[in-house]
């Protein structure tokens, strides 16, 4: 980890002052791939992680279709959704059973960020099963306990569309300051969970393999390089000469994005934002924007130094 400079210091204060201004609370990591070089702010603080941990998800059912525990052509039925609340996209909003492949499951669920086509894979691979790959992995500090569907079904569903802010707004209030929560799926003790720093590991095993079976790490990377939301941080560092491959979490007033952005010129930098706002409003494009800007200033600064 990098000694923090007095421009360095300036600079995460001034990024802390911004996103406290923009009613967020943050812990952010990025990353040099190569070099190890890191900068962040509140890196080790545990956040419910939301449709984060589809990654891991996605990487442990591809290592049991390497071993031959699966089959990835095995079509499996999956019930329908029938979720019609804002947010949720795929097999989650269908009305009729339909019949997918094992590997295009774990492509909906990764890309699309689909939680019917994720639960599907869990009850293949249980959420304990995946922390057993992670483990497997030496990857410490990602906890996955549940699976998908609880996601979608929060204060949020139980209330017409024009009292969403009232479940934001528990969401915001109901929390403890040992990050426990009266929402089950906001208690970092009882949610699936997990750290900047400890995400940025996964990214890290993904992108720079050892532990993690090289074609299975870069099946996992194409996936995140398809995902199809791109709202959050990719504005700040999808460009024609940077690929940037991810995966986001959202869960009431908790936004997450993480990922990895591959510049032309070889430099490779992992990235883990994770925020809670405490603003009760369910749209938030200034949100979005501020979460792109501050990982964005924390690369440049590495990039840069």
């Amino acid at each position: 980890m990098s000694t923090i400079d007095s421009g360095e210091a300036a600079l995460l204060r001034d990024i802390r002052r911004e996103l406290g201004d923009g009613g967020l609370d943050g812990a952010f990591l990025v990353r040099d791939l190569d070099t190890g070089e890191e900068v962040g702010i509140e890196p080790d603080l545990v956040f419910p992680v939301a449709s984060l941990v589809k990654v891991p998800l996605a990487a442990a059912t591809l290592e049991r279709v390497r071993r031959g525990e699966l089959d990835g052509a095995q079509c499996l039925r999956v019930e329908p959704g029938r979720v019609s609340t804002p947010g949720p996209v795929g097999l989650t909003r269908f009305r009729h059973p339909a019949w997918v492949a094992l590997e295009d499951l774990v492509y909906l669920s990764t890309c699309l960020s689909d939680s019917a086509a994720a639960d599907a894979l869990f009850a293949l691979t249980p959420p304990a099963d995946v922390a057993r790959w992670l483990e497997s992995a030496g990857l410490r500090g990602i906890t996955v306990r549940h699976t998908l569907s609880d996601l979608n079904v929060t204060p949020a569903e139980r209330l017409e569309p024009q009292e969403a802010h009232l479940a934001h707004t528990l969401a915001i209030e109901a929390g403890t300051p040992g990050r426990g929560h009266g929402l089950a799926l906001l208690d970092t003790t009882r949610a699936s969970s997990a750290s900047a720093r400890s995400l940025v590991d996964l990214l890290h095993a993904l992108w720079r393999p050892a532990a993690v079976d090289t074609e299975v790490a870069e099946r996992v990377r194409e996936l995140m390089g398809a995902n199809v939301l791109r709202q959050r941080l990719a504005p700040d560092f999808a460009s024609d000469a940077a690929r940037w491959s991810s995966k986001t979490g959202t869960l009431l007033n908790l936004r997450h994005e993480f990922g990895v952005v591959e510049h032309a010129d070889g430099q490779s930098f992992a990235v883990a934002a994770l925020t809670a706002s405490r603003v009760p409003a369910t749209v938030q494009p200034a949100a979005e924007a501020l979460m792109g800007r501050a990982a964005r200033r924390l690369r440049d600064h590495l990039r840069g130094g």
